[in-house]
């Protein structure tokens, strides 16, 4: 009875209330039951059709989720597709050596014989999308909670078997508000994805981690690839037979310029958001989750840069890295800024407040739900220092270390050696010989040497002792810095090549037991062991009854609020959010404008400082005011904000008008308003956009990549 209640709430859908406007990251095929009313108030000028059609083409046949974390959008007939700089940036550093330095120089693929291959990227589009929430849970009524498990898991897989079509599709079932709803996706998935052009770092990560997240913004962040397919138009590996896919739909693109107030809407896969987390996970994350993270990444981030600031070669191989590092820890650190402005412990305790006293009005209510609040208060305090441990395993032995990382990958191999068929061993050998291609083209001992010493050291120190093993403790307390990087770092497998290579030539049980005495390898396979016994068990178990919990509260939301249009989370699966060209105030006394122009380049330039380093010929493009059609009155504008509410997964996402034509490429959000993943501002979040006519001028008259410009549709 519980379920139909929870879904006949979660339908009732009505037009959004003015307080909603801006906030949100909707459904597609859900708009035409609410807010496209609203959007049209806003200048919105098209239908729900037009966002979203299984009949006819409609734009979510020209986006993207590109790679596996970023969005990406169809631009012309012949499948050119464009996206952040930063979301094809390991794309154009896997290409990049000393003799062609495309991360510093930029790219342009003179011909299509040129456009370069990426065997590890595809892109995927959306065939169609289903509310599939009837036939997952269908069975579940009086079942225990295991039994219920069981039933959605197979309900599950015949859905998504049937929607494969025999591996035709790619398709995936996927829960919203916590499991109280779920959508089937379906998905066209291409695999050969050719680099056509990017700009050079000095324009595409122009301002680099100083700007990040900051507003006024001046890079020109934004990268072309090319979709390839079979002659029949149909998904295919990269062969040179090969020929550009022919979309159902891409967008046209609008140089007329941006006004405040004009209507913006942008398509993409935003990765994750929190909106409905209760006030003690928020009081976690403010006081104890993000402050952590951002001390230990404080530390890598430090020895990275002035190594990257020594070396050239360095600097190329750390740049992804370090770009991949400091990007969660700037925003973190606003995160949590925006979250103490906003009060944003106190704001949630008033919401439950109000949730409390309405299930206080109703008997029946109070039965369903009144032991939520109660749970949550409960089972964050046993979560509190079990979180800690988590997050420093996850950023320090998981993901800290370059050294660390390759010994996990060889640990994995030699837990399941033994227990691969001789074809998968063999399959292995292939995969390690890539594998090491990779780790020491990214790799610099003297770096990650500093890296690991003043890591280990802290997780050593940080950590309670209950989470640490013995043999760790005994190990640390009689180790120095140096003896960390001379007698241990320095003497294993892992920071030499040839003998690593020469281990994983032929490899086999024998010489994967010698592992076992290699001194990173040991202490790796310590600390992974002893978090996976002590920590990770009791941790996954809180974390399944909050989630639990949070299914229930979620139901009870969903029923308090009937009459409210409310949006499920972020899970990168295709959403719409719309809002206005705007700008903000950041603080008392300070006001931001909309827009920023190429004079705010030229200001910041500085031959001194890599990251505002200008590139001569923009000095002189400048200096001639030589703009083109996309420059008016000698002015040439950079980038915009806009109030959609956007996040992660939105990097490249279209910024589209009230015409449905693109004017910008969406890039990154206000640093004053990241705690939207949390709590939304209508007042100070923003996403920051890439205007489209400085990603033409770049194209044009920096990289003389014109020819690029004659494939697109453009309106004056």
């Amino acid at each position: 009875m519980l379920r139909k209640n929870i879904l006949l709430v979660g339908f009732i859908l009505i037009a959004l209330l003015p307080a909603f406007a801006k906030e949100g990251m909707w459904i597609p095929t859900l708009l035409n039951k609410y807010n496209i009313e609203e959007m049209k108030q806003m200048g919105f000028r098209l239908s729900a059709e037009d966002i979203y059609s299984v009949n006819k083409a409609s734009m979510k046949d020209a986006v993207a989720l590109f790679g596996t974390g970023c969005t990406g959008e169809l631009i012309s007939g012949d499948g050119l597709l464009i996206t952040n700089h930063h979301c094809g940036f390991d794309a154009i550093q896997n290409h990049s050596t000393l003799e062609h330095d495309y991360l510093t120089n930029g790219f342009w693929a003179k011909t299509r014989q040129e456009e370069l291959p990426n065997p590890e990227l595809s892109v995927r589009f959306l065939n169609r999308m289903e509310d599939v929430t009837t036939q997952v849970l269908a069975g579940i009524e009086n079942q225990p909670k295991d039994s219920a498990t069981v039933i959605i898991n197979r309900n599950t897989k015949k859905l998504i078997a049937n929607a494969s079509e025999k591996g035709r599709y790619e398709a995936a079932v996927q829960p919203l508000f916590y499991g109280n709803q779920y959508f089937l996706y379906v998905y066209e998935v291409f695999s050969d994805v050719r680099l056509v052009g990017a700009p050079p770092s000095s324009v595409g990560k122009f301002g680099g981690d100083t700007d990040n997240w900051m507003w006024p913004r001046h890079t020109g962040d934004f990268s072309y690839f090319r979709i390839y397919a079979s002659r029949d138009n149909q998904p295919a590996k990269y062969s040179p037979d090969n020929v550009p896919y022919k979309p159902k739909k891409f967008f046209k693109i609008s140089i007329k310029g941006i006004q405040p107030n004009d209507f913006t809407l942008v398509f993409g896969y935003p990765g994750r958001t929190q909106e409905y987390l209760p006030s003690q996970a928020i009081q976690q994350i403010m006081e104890q989750g993000d402050p952590d993270k951002i001390k230990i990444r404080d530390i890598k981030l430090g020895i990275l840069a002035a190594d990257m600031d020594k070396d050239l070669k360095v600097r190329i191989q750390y740049a992804s890295k370090y770009a991949n590092t400091s990007n969660a820890w700037k925003k973190w650190q606003g995160e949590v800024k925006g979250l103490r402005r906003l009060n944003a412990v106190e704001a949630k305790q008033k919401s439950e407040y109000e949730f409390k006293n309405w299930l206080e009005a109703n008997a029946d209510r109070k039965k369903r739900y009144g032991e939520v609040l109660p749970a949550f208060e409960k089972l964050y305090a046993q979560l509190a220092p079990l979180t800690k441990a988590n997050d420093y395993y996850s950023e320090i032995v998981l993901r800290g270390t370059d050294i660390f990382n390759i010994a996990a990958f060889f640990e994995v191999i030699d837990a399941r050696w033994s227990s691969f068929s001789s074809a998968d061993q063999q399959k292995i050998q292939s995969s390690i010989r890539s594998k090491l291609d990779e780790y020491f083209n990214e790799y610099n001992q003297s770096t990650d040497e500093k890296v690991f010493a003043a890591l280990i050291r802290m997780y050593a120190n940080d950590m309670r002792p209950e989470f640490l093993p013995e043999d760790f403790k005994i190990l640390m307390s009689k180790t120095s810095k140096e003896d960390l990087i001379a007698k241990i770092y320095r003497k294993s497998i892992f920071a030499n090549r040839a003998k690593l290579e020469q281990l994983a030539s032929g490899l086999n049980a024998k010489k994967l037991k010698t592992l076992s005495q290699d001194p990173i390898f040991k202490i790796f396979r310590s600390l992974k062991k002893h978090f996976e016994s002590t920590v990770e068990p009791t941790f996954n178990s809180l974390q399944k009854q909050i989630d639990a919990t949070m299914k229930t509260y979620t139901a009870g939301i969903m029923e308090m609020k009937q009459g409210l249009a409310l949006w499920p989370d972020a899970n990168k699966t295709l959403r719409v959010a719309y809002g206005k060209v705007e700008g903000y105030e950041p603080m008392d006394g300070a006001t931001y404008d909309y827009y920023t122009t190429i004079e705010g380049i030229m200001q910041k330039d500085n031959p001194a400082i890599y990251d505002y380093n200008v590139p001569q010929a923009l000095r002189d493009l400048y200096h001639k005011k030589d703009y083109g059609r996309y420059g008016k009155n000698g002015q040439l504008n950079v980038c915009f904000t806009a109030s959609n509410h956007t996040t992660g997964g939105n990097s490249g996402s279209p910024v589209i008008d009230a015409n449905g034509n693109l004017i910008g490429v969406n890039f990154d959000r206000c640093w004053e308003g990241t705690m939207s993943d949390l709590m939304f501002d209508p007042d100070r979040c923003r996403n920051i956009v890439l205007d489209i006519r400085y990603a033409l001028f770049i194209t044009d008259k920096l990289g003389g990549a014109g020819y690029l410009i004659d494939e697109m549709k453009i309106e004056e």
